[in-house]
């Protein structure tokens, strides 16, 4: 039995990364393709998004083009081949409110957001500081932190603190504090709807861009299956690496089903096509009784 189908969907990308902001330590080996990516899952009378991407205006764009993003398309579109629409959606999982994560609040306007109070009130926090201490904010959209205030003046936010357990049935928010982000979280899918679940998929944010920081780096050295956690981090790597224990360890070790949202080879793992717009779909897994949209 599975309650929720999940896809990965590909709305922008950058096609020439530096591995040493995804795989710590991994300085001038070159760069990677990093996939700007948001889940959506839906299922029991719900659709849910785990991040929201950013909007292409303003401030964002200007991140946009800092970071070298291509081929940038709206939630209607990108979503359009799984036969969903923006409105559709009731729920919204941010990970963290890096611009490419949570910069889109505006496109789902019947949505229920969910973020780590932590992430939100830090942030504002790094907004107040002196501007020589602007390196904090360099994938943050300040237009994105009061976006997010202003969600709760219409009702349509909920500052979680800490682990949430069923914030839909079957679906929990795990906390990774002081990681990647001041309240960065992960979402776990019970896929079987028990307690005890044997069909758990766990969307990892940015907590993990690629399979490496799951498995190690193999440099001939005998250290791969070590856990290499990401370049980026507000918080420290100590953290990240627990956090990435905590996420295996909640799917019983088996590494692929921690999902690198950020991971291009995502597409050489599970079922996967490129849309007209040159974007990637990728299916994780299907509800009982849904229709493939890759196949």
């Amino acid at each position: 039995m599975a309650d929720y189908s999940i896809w990965v969907c590909e709305y922008a990308y950058v096609k020439k990364y530096h591995k040493s902001g995804v795989i710590y330590g991994a300085h001038n080996q070159g760069y990677v393709k990093l996939p700007y990516c948001y889940v959506v899952i839906k299922g029991r009378d719900h659709v849910a998004m785990v991040d929201v991407g950013f909007n292409q205006k303003d401030y964002g764009a200007t991140l946009a083009t800092r970071f070298g993003v291509e081929n940038w398309h709206s939630p209607a579109q990108v979503m359009a081949p799984l036969g969903i629409k923006p409105d559709d959606v009731d729920s919204c999982f941010i990970t963290h409110a890096h611009f490419d994560h949570f910069g889109n609040v505006e496109a789902f306007p019947k949505a229920t957001f969910y973020v780590q109070q932590r992430e939100i009130s830090k942030w504002v926090w790094v907004m107040s500081l002196p501007e020589r201490m602007r390196w904090m904010m360099g994938a943050v959209d300040s237009g994105d932190i009061v976006r997010g205030v202003a969600l709760a003046q219409q009702n349509r936010l909920v500052t979680v603190d800490g682990d949430m357990d069923d914030v839909l049935p079957g679906i929990d928010l795990r906390a990774a504090f002081d990681t990647h982000t001041y309240g960065s979280m992960w979402v776990a899918v019970r896929n079987d709807g028990n307690a005890e679940s044997n069909d758990k998929w766990v969307l990892a944010g940015d907590l993990v861009y690629m399979f490496e920081n799951l498995n190690g780096v193999d440099d001939g050295s005998g250290a791969s299956g070590v856990y290499t956690p990401v370049g980026l981090a507000v918080g420290s790597q100590t953290n990240l690496v627990l956090a990435t224990e905590a996420m295996m360890k909640a799917v019983n070790y088996e590494s692929h089903r921690v999902i690198p949202i950020h991971e291009e080879r995502l597409k050489d793992t599970f079922p996967s096509r490129i849309t007209s717009d040159g974007l990637r779909i990728t299916e994780i897994c299907l509800a009982d009784g849904d229709e493939s949209r890759v196949g």
